[in-house]
């Protein structure tokens, strides 16, 4: 796989830390994160989520290259998109279910580009977003995995895409860290 996606809104902060600290050091493969939060918030999310891992942990930039043992964080106020080179593209354009940055944007544009060397991975959240983008990596040969709604802190995202697909693999966080730990290599 060339990338990894993950989205989550609330509850899922302790989710991607888990993961993160989880992660064999061998794994390079770029992780994007797109995570609900305030537009205006200045957070030290970037710093809480460097202490967690081995990755280098920062805000994707407009026309930036996409690149192996980086971690990126989708910056508040945008959507990310991946261009056909790779390089990353910063979008102010409408909300997506009521959110800037929509996980079903940043995962619709990966798998267009990507196909199936895209992995989603959808977390808790109490929206819908990232249902719809979620479905599209899988239709396009991607692997997809659901945070277990059993695990969630807030199970409506994770439902939200079984729901309409219910062909994703739904794992607990630790199979998550198991499941990239052995597909990322």
């Amino acid at each position: 796989m060339e990338a990894i996606v993950i989205g989550g809104s609330a509850g899922s902060f302790q989710v991607i830390l888990s993961i993160l600290k989880g992660l064999d050091k061998s794994i390079q493969v770029p992780i994007v994160f797109i995570l609900h939060r305030l537009k205006n918030s200045d957070s030290m999310l970037e710093t809480h989520l460097q202490l967690a891992t081995h990755y280098i942990v920062k805000e994707a930039e407009d026309k930036e290259y996409m690149k192996e043992g980086f971690f990126y964080a989708v910056p508040a106020d945008y959507h990310l998109l991946l261009e056909e080179d790779g390089r990353f593209s910063l979008d102010s354009s409408e909300l997506v279910n009521y959110s800037r940055p929509s996980i079903d944007v940043t995962f619709e544009s990966f798998s267009a580009v990507l196909k199936e060397k895209c992995c989603g991975i959808l977390l808790s959240g109490s929206n819908h977003d990232g249902a719809n983008g979620l479905k599209q990596i899988a239709e396009n040969g991607g692997k997809t995995i659901v945070q277990d709604c059993s695990e969630a802190q807030f199970d409506v995202m994770p439902k939200s895409a079984i729901k309409i697909y219910k062909y994703h693999e739904v794992l607990t966080q630790n199979k998550i860290i198991k499941f990239l730990n052995n597909e990322s290599r």
